[in-house]
């Protein structure tokens, strides 16, 4: 299925994001600013795969 839709790949992304944040949560002083970026960048990632799945 990858093969014939690369671009839902871009779902992965955010999925990414906040799992590699998981390590850090009582490390990182700025943990609450990666999950806000991490969840300004969802939709982005989402228009993306939509935008691909057009055509």
């Amino acid at each position: 299925m990858i093969r014939r839709r690369p671009h839902l790949l871009w779902l992965l992304v955010p999925y990414v994001l906040f799992v590699v944040a998981l390590p850090f949560v009582n490390r990182v002083p700025l943990f609450v600013l990666w999950l806000f970026g991490a969840t300004l960048v969802t939709p982005f990632a989402v228009f993306l795969a939509r935008r691909g799945d057009r055509s």
